[in-house]
């Protein structure tokens, strides 16, 4: 009987399983949506009971779809929404509040008191990341403040903290009876709790942030052996966990300094692995751990984010019903030869990374009499690479080392336009994996690695495999022309909110 690897993508609308072979292709697949929950405006909620079981299910259907049982199992891995928060009771599993999903912002207005009391980057040189609602710690002392009797409870050592790798290895490894409370480096790095250059829990933060140290899990490497899985009565070795992003890097098997992912969704998240030291960003990026194998030294990443890029596509679609269904985008934009002179800067919520300019909306600038719908799904699909370029630029001046090449991943990296416009743009390679859903497979290797499936990173990298790459051919004087361009339309987006 055939053995494998399963994996679990613990995701902000889903959650599935994968069994992968022991070649890492994917054998079988199970998924089911959970509810989301908006109580308030600004606020987002999920049921984390809601979570595990639909979290045994999809395991089970994974099994079920091959004929196998857990015994054919050798290890599972876990990757999973970061920074989203849930805290339980101990003795009965039971969450004191709905899990605060990472899009939550209710905890703003601690975030502006901290920020005004000690400035933004109050604990940027220990956790590499500003104070924003994005991240755990504030969620935390938002519940404490605010779910009767859970201060209480914490400070007698019944409340635990995790996020969402946490809370469904707990579960699977015995819950109330026994079960593992810990998290892995990538996790705890987004938690704005943990010391990046000790991979601990920073003792100042917790003070800051009136946070009971005893409530958190212990920080464990994303790979090796977390926790054992009771599975129909036998125990699985959980012995991978990274946060969704991080997992993408690793199933990338960007094992190497200026070795860089970019995982193409309704925004783009950007990690450039930078070594065994974290480089703290001066131009908006995050520093954060890219993984850690065994007893390894950890490796690290920046991180930037791109709020638009597939959402853009579907604005187009309908807001301006240009086109019917999003694929139609690339047809669209290949029946013009170029952009007509036009650049469509998407800044309709300020501009993010390196710019971090809220005062900023979207334009359409350069528009003429012989602009069509083409040109502007051409300009729409453009807008996601030069922000790619513009991230990217800050990552090399961040890290000072030069990126190599670029590896895509997600469901814009379909769009073969969009793909050889970005190697263009960036003048370097753009390498598409066969598995485009590289979150889970990161889990996976992970996962693998730790039990001797595959015996090292090398063997990663042998096993991974490329689908398509795009090289650049664009000529160096329109390259820079275009991007010039794009950085004159940027600047016309400052100053549309006042104050």
């Amino acid at each position: 009987m055939s053995k494998y690897i399963a994996s679990i993508d613990q995701g902000t609308t889903s959650t599935r399983c994968i069994l992968f072979d022991l070649q890492g292709t994917a054998a079988a697949s199970a998924q089911k949506e959970h509810k989301q929950y908006f109580p308030q405006p600004g606020w987002v909620e999920h049921d984390a009971l809601e979570i595990i079981q639909n979290t045994r299910a999809v395991m089970d259907s994974a099994l079920q779809k091959l004929g196998i049982t857990p015994t054919d199992i050798l290890a599972l891995g876990i990757t999973n929404q970061r920074e989203t928060t849930v805290i339980w009771n101990k003795q009965t599993g039971q969450p004191y509040h709905p899990a605060i999903v990472w899009q939550d912002t209710r905890t703003d207005s601690i975030c502006n008191h901290l920020a005004r009391e000690y400035g933004q980057h109050r604990f940027k040189k220990q956790t590499g990341l500003p104070l924003a609602t994005y991240f755990s710690g504030p969620k935390i002392k938002w519940m404490l403040d605010q779910v009767p009797g859970l201060r209480e409870d914490a400070d007698k050592g019944l409340a635990l903290f995790g996020t969402m790798d946490t809370w469904l290895m707990w579960n699977l490894s015995g819950g109330p009876d026994g079960g593992r409370h810990v998290t892995d480096v990538t996790n705890a790095s987004r938690t704005l709790l943990m010391n990046l250059a000790t991979l601990d829990w920073d003792p100042e933060i917790l003070a800051a942030l009136d946070i009971p140290r005893r409530m958190l899990p212990e920080i464990m490497p994303s790979s090796g052996l977390l926790a054992a899985a009771r599975w129909d009565r036998r125990d699985v070795p959980i012995t991978g966990a990274l946060g969704d992003q991080q997992a993408a890097l690793f199933g990338q098997t960007c094992f190497y300094p200026g070795e860089a992912k970019n995982t193409y969704g309704t925004g783009c998240f950007m990690l450039l692995n930078t070594g065994e030291t974290p480089v703290h960003s001066q131009n908006g990026l995050l520093s954060t751990v890219g993984y850690q194998i065994g007893s390894q030294k950890a490796i690290y990443a920046l991180e930037g984010s791109i709020a638009m890029a597939g959402s853009l596509v579907q604005w187009l679609r309908d807001n301006l019903h240009l086109i019917q269904k999003s694929s139609d985008i690339e047809i669209l934009a290949a029946s013009v030869k170029d952009n007509g002179g036009i650049f469509f800067v998407p800044a309709f919520s300020g501009l993010f990374a390196p710019y971090w300019r809220s005062d900023a909306r979207g334009v359409i600038a350069g528009m003429t009499s012989y602009i069509c719908d083409g040109h502007i799904a051409r300009a729409v699909l453009e807008a996601t690479a030069y922000q790619t370029r513009e991230v990217l630029d800050a990552m090399e001046m961040d890290s000072r080392v030069k990126l190599r090449e670029l590896r895509v991943d997600g469901g814009m990296v379909v769009n073969n336009l969009l793909m050889q416009f970005q190697a263009d743009i960036l003048n370097v390679p753009v390498v598409r994996p066969e598995l485009i859903e590289t979150t889970v497979l990161g889990a996976a290797y992970a996962a693998g690695l730790a039990v001797g499936v595959w015996p090292d990173t090398d063997t990663l990298r042998a096993n991974w495999r490329k689908s398509k790459v795009w090289q650049p051919g664009m000529p160096e004087n329109d390259r820079q022309r275009l991007y010039a361009g794009w950085k004159k339309a940027v600047q016309r987006t400052y100053d549309w909110v006042d104050g």
